[in-house]
């Protein structure tokens, strides 16, 4: 095998979600209404949940396919430009008269916490048809990505396909919806946050033990693996046979945490797509998701393949075998 820079590209994922530009502002605090302050620094870069677990995965090295679509502007641009560069292969439709989505990202100074205006512009528009249009690429993969910032719909059926070819579904339910019953039984794997997985079930979560209760819930609606992400203090994976709790990796200053779960999503779904069992997958994700902490902005915090293991094998060759 040559040893040159590409990756070794293993285990296709095909993800269905929204692009945007981030345009990231920081400040020591939020503007009240009316008000202005100064800001200190701004960045503008690719994000939206979908595409950043996309970048998440392909850095893992997957054999990442994205579906969404784009406005005819110079978002798009940059959009068509960052998956090229990552390996990422785009099935994106171009939608004439709607803008290509943005995100308002406010970054605090102090803490690094972040909140978030999303609009999702012409990946707002998505409906079953795109699913439709890339039901060969779902056939051919081995694990299928969505979340909630696209239309239901659309998510809806890319796990109704998914799951038609055999195909290992992965739901982010982000942000948060509310949700028919009968989605959860598509569901090979769940991943939401604390808030989202109370929003779902009802369950208040301050602990593993509340997030475990959650997952009860969900178990109970047909998922077959829950895995709730528990920020700073790490991820927990509760199906029928197992409940597992992962602690966070810590891997330096916290500088931003917004795309922590997309890395985390991103990079669950390329392990599961390699042969990684649902544990070692949980890891890989938690990993990558404390590298990406300790790095500005979105996408472009997702760490390399030979990064994370580098955090999960401190002691080991960073080389793959291959």
């Amino acid at each position: 095998m040559s040893h040159d820079n590409s990756i070794e590209r293993r285990g296709r994922v095909v993800i269905l979600g929204i692009y945007v530009t981030d345009l990231t502002f920081r400040a020591e605090r939020m503007p009240l209404i009316g008000e202005t302050i100064a800001g200190s620094a701004f960045a503008m870069g690719p994000g939206g949940k979908g595409s950043n677990q996309a970048v998440a995965a392909a850095r893992a090295g997957a054999d990442v396919v994205f579906c969404t679509r784009l406005g005819n502007d110079a978002f798009g641009e940059i959009a068509r430009a960052t998956w090229a560069r990552e390996g990422i292969t785009a099935r994106a439709s171009v939608v004439d008269g709607v803008s290509t989505g943005a995100a308002h990202i406010f970054v605090d100074d102090t803490t690094g916490m972040n909140a978030i205006i999303v609009a999702a512009g012409a990946a707002g528009t998505m409906n079953a048809a795109d699913v439709d249009a890339i039901e060969a690429d779902i056939a051919g993969a081995r694990v299928f990505v969505t979340q909630l910032e696209q239309p239901l719909p659309a998510a809806r059926r890319g796990l109704e396909v998914a799951r038609r070819h055999g195909v290992v579904t992965v739901f982010n339910p982000a942000p948060a919806l509310p949700l028919d019953d009968d989605i959860f039984p598509l569901c090979d794997y769940i991943t939401p946050n604390e808030t989202e997985a109370t929003a779902l079930t009802g369950v208040p979560i301050a602990n593993a033990d509340d997030a475990r209760r959650a997952a009860d819930v969900l178990l109970a609606k047909g998922v077959g693996t829950v895995i709730v992400t528990l920020g700073e203090a790490g991820a927990l994976l509760h199906s029928a046979t197992q409940s597992v709790f992962v602690p966070a990796y810590h891997c330096g200053h916290v500088v931003e945490t917004a795309g922590a779960g997309d890395g985390f999503t991103g990079g669950f779904a390329a392990a599961l797509a390699r042969g990684d069992d649902p544990v070692a997958a949980l890891r890989f994700g938690c990993a990558l998701a404390g590298i990406s902490v300790t790095r500005p902005g979105t996408a472009p915090s997702m760490p390399t393949l030979d990064e994370v293991n580098r955090v999960l094998n401190p002691s080991a060759s960073v080389s793959q075998a291959s």
